[in-house]
């Protein structure tokens, strides 16, 4: 087994409602090795992204992380200061997210925004970070970078900002990929053109990758191991192949069922 790079221990995350404490995560757990791809999946509201958000420590409130552990490198990242944790935010662990419409600043082109993501974690000009920025751009094919970096993002297709959003997680070589739904605002086409895409970058540079899905379809072609989510708990953790074939949580038979049953 390769390197232990993230471990999840018994987070659990409230918010505080009108209605009284909501515990949306409630003791989940799990670990990332370097070089492994780990999925999450489960329906909707079922606590994947809020696990992810909460990795980078991005909940406000009335969300708040009550208990747990999330061990970066050994590193507790729940005790460490804001500057801490932006030095590790975009640099070591870098986050794609599903709606790369909301995800970019809709007042600043392309290219800014990637270059002020280097230059925040690289010492770089701005000269070499533009450099850099157009390598990455080329690097998730796409076919005219010079246009997408001068481009606004209501200027771009979704599959083009989807890729430039990879490309702006790419360019500052992080140890951890976390990857949010990101083909969910993508047609069927374009989806699976950015699929091959994420698998070839994971391939190529042995990337430790935390994939969120709700599609058991993407998780099978993406992930070597899954934690099946349930209501804020992982139910049931395993290899792919193991879960696919053989699941034991009720949960999870009834998941891999629903997709059987909407392939036929």
């Amino acid at each position: 087994m390769s390197e232990l790079v993230l471990e999840v221990k018994s987070l659990k995350v409230y918010f505080n409602a009108s209605a009284g404490i909501i515990k949306t995560l409630d003791g989940v757990s799990f670990d990332l090795h370097g070089g492994e791809v780990f999925g999450l999946v489960g329906e909707s509201g079922s606590g994947k992204t809020l696990t992810a958000l909460s990795v980078l420590d991005l909940i406000y409130p009335p969300g708040k992380i009550v208990s747990g552990n999330i061990l970066f490198g050994g590193t507790e990242l729940l005790n460490i200061d804001t500057r801490q944790l932006r030095k590790i935010r975009g640099s070591k662990i870098a986050m794609v997210f599903q709606e790369p419409s909301s995800a970019f600043n809709p007042v600043f082109t392309i290219g800014y925004q990637i270059v002020e993501s280097i230059r925040v974690h690289q010492e770089k000009n701005v000269s070499d970070a533009r450099t850099i920025a157009l390598r990455f751009l080329r690097k998730v094919h796409i076919s005219d970078p010079l246009r997408v970096y001068d481009s606004y993002p209501h200027q771009l297709s979704g599959g083009t900002k989807q890729r430039a959003m990879i490309a702006m997680a790419l360019v500052n070589s992080p140890e951890i990929l976390i990857l949010d739904e990101p083909t969910t605002a993508l047609d069927v086409t374009i989806q699976a053109q950015v699929l091959e895409l994420l698998k070839e970058i994971i391939g190529r540079d042995k990337m430790a990758t935390l994939f969120i899905s709700h599609d058991f379809g993407v998780i099978a072609k993406m992930c070597d191991r899954v934690g099946v989510m349930y209501k804020g708990k992982i139910v049931e953790t395993g290899d792919v192949d193991a879960i696919l074939g053989s699941p034991k949580d009720p949960y999870t038979i009834t998941l891999i069922e629903s997709v059987k049953a909407l392939s036929c």
